[in-house]
């Protein structure tokens, strides 16, 4: 069975946070996305503390999928330096993990 990955990224807006989901779904890069939010960050920014709300995506991919989803999210985020985290997950539903790995492979080209 591949590694799967859960990728962490955020981003200022609902609305954001649905097009980088919906994007990268439609790419298959990855299986699928939640959104959760809005969550408050603090974080120091140009050398000053910063406080803003913002919304997390989690993506579900494979490992070998990783940096198309990396590509994608750098091409499109709007932040200039975007969050973007993957942990590997350990363990899971067989089920899940297989439909993860199906739902990840790039579409045949015609």
């Amino acid at each position: 069975m591949a590694e799967i990955l859960t990728v962490l990224t955020t981003t200022a807006s609902q609305e954001q946070a649905q097009t980088l989901a919906a994007g990268a779904i439609t790419r298959r890069v990855a299986a699928c996305a939640q959104l959760n939010g809005p969550v408050t960050a603090v974080y120091r920014w140009e050398g000053a503390v910063q406080t803003d709300s913002e919304w997390q995506v989690l993506f579900k991919t494979c490992a070998d999928r990783y940096g198309a989803l990396e590509d994608y999210l750098r091409e499109v985020h709007p932040y200039e330096v975007p969050e973007i985290i993957a942990t590997a997950v350990v363990r899971g539903s067989a089920d899940y993990l297989r439909w993860v790995e199906e739902e990840t492979r790039p579409s045949p080209q015609p």
